[in-house]
């Protein structure tokens, strides 16, 4: 469920038309549902009732600070890939103690900022990298609590791009060298073993890939307990998909992801960690844009928008679907005409869809691509000199600019013409 719906012929995002922010801000933009980013965070956490966890929203889908505000204060904690993103969890007022470090190419830089200012745990996935962060919690005199991220060789059944629980793939230590890993870990004085991490993928459908990985997670905890170390905390993170289409074949709910986790894991004793990040944000976005032209080519129809790929990146880079809808309702039986969606970058790959029924919309129409609240603005470029589009926040009938549009001098400022030129 989301909270962008037509009222009386009209998109609206919450209590606020999405045709006014439209006339204020301009477009293309984003925008923002706070009653979708809540209800679908508590849906996570009223999932995991019962057991001790804390769900950390994953934010490399979506990391503006008015969106991390929102999240932390309906209790969310931070799962962060990068010193930049511990930074901006800590400015939102998000303690260490509830930031999870992921990723595979931790630096020294971000291991020592990220240990002077506090964390949770590191989710550690390399040999060399628990080497260099023992080396550098020594230095500095403290411990570095650690997870070890297991890769299962567990299928995931998503885009090849979004896998990460396939031996092939350069995430996690091959889960038959465990034990192993963990003994080496527990030898380094800088570390201190507290769990398990595990991921396999992002935009899962289905739950199977989930239950093969956390069986063989809770295997793991009962043979490295055997071998004397402790597994008090499982994270077992994120990958839930969302429906991006209005078809009936939808993803599994959180519930359902929550009663899995309690039947696999559930009877171990840890504190189960989750690291959601589309399921959360996906739907609780879109991003608007305009129709410039509509151009009659040899055999189709082309509704060129004002939004391009640097703008939304996933149909280029995934082939991914997302429903595109005209802001001003169609009347019921309006004829549907095909057309193939672009923007005006330079790329043929600058598409969004092709031969997508749509009715008949004409130059300055608005139409909005729902479920672009994930890797939307957070992928965004600059590509072709296009200015970052504004993100909006919507709260009830209100609505703010939480990222601006920044002007062509402020875009041409950034560059330093060398001296000698």
């Amino acid at each position: 469920m989301d909270h962008f719906l037509y009222r009386d012929g009209a998109l609206f995002a919450e209590d606020v038309a999405v045709s006014e922010i439209a006339a204020a801000v301009g477009t293309p933009f984003y925008v923002y549902s706070t009653a979708t980013l809540t209800r679908h965070f508590r849906l996570f956490d009223d999932a995991l009732d019962g057991l001790p966890h804390l769900v950390c929203f994953a934010m490399k889908s979506c990391s503006n600070l008015a969106v991390l505000k929102v999240l932390a204060g309906a209790g969310a904690g931070m799962d962060v890939v990068s010193g930049g993103e511990y930074l901006r969890a800590r400015a939102v007022g998000v303690p260490g103690e509830r930031i999870v470090f992921s990723g595979v190419g931790k630096t020294e830089e971000e291991m020592r900022l990220t240990l002077a200012g506090g964390i949770r745990q590191f989710n550690v996935e390399s040999e060399p990298e628990m080497r260099r962060l023992s080396a550098v919690a020594t230095a500095m005199g403290v411990v570095a609590p650690i997870t070890v991220r297991v890769n299962p060789d567990v299928d995931a059944k998503t885009h090849a791009k979004i896998a990460t629980g396939k031996s092939e793939n350069k995430f996690g230590i091959p889960i038959a060298r465990a034990r192993e890993v963990y003994a080496m870990a527990a030898a380094l004085p800088g570390l201190k073993i507290i769990g398990i991490d595990v991921h396999i993928g992002s935009q899962l459908t289905e739950l199977a890939p989930f239950e093969a990985a956390y069986q063989k997670v809770a295997e793991l905890t009962e043979v490295l307990r055997a071998d004397g170390h402790e597994i008090s905390r499982l994270d077992l993170g994120g990958g839930l998909g969302i429906p991006y289409t209005r078809s009936n074949d939808a993803p599994p709910l959180p519930t359902e992801y929550g009663d899995l986790i309690k039947r696999t894991v559930g009877h171990l004793g840890c504190e189960v960690e989750i690291e959601p990040g589309r399921l959360i944000s996906g739907n609780a976005g879109l991003m608007v844009s305009k129709v410039v032209y509509v151009k009659e080519g040899a055999d189709r129809q082309f509704l060129i928008l004002d939004g391009a790929m640097n703008d939304l990146i996933r149909p280029a880079m995934y082939d991914a679907w997302h429903d595109i809808v005209p802001v001003i309702e169609p009347a019921p039986g309006a004829e549907q005409v095909a057309f193939d969606i672009v923007g005006p970058v330079c790329e043929s790959g600058d598409t969004f869809a092709k031969g997508r029924l749509m009715p008949q919309l004409g130059e300055d129409a608005l139409v909005a691509f729902r479920s672009a609240g994930a890797y939307g603005a957070v992928m965004a470029s600059e590509y072709n000199s296009r200015p970052l589009i504004p993100e909006v926040l919507v709260h009830g009938d209100q609505f703010a600019v939480i990222r601006a549009r920044p002007t062509f001098d402020e875009m041409l400022s950034r560059d330093t013409i060398p001296s000698w030129l």
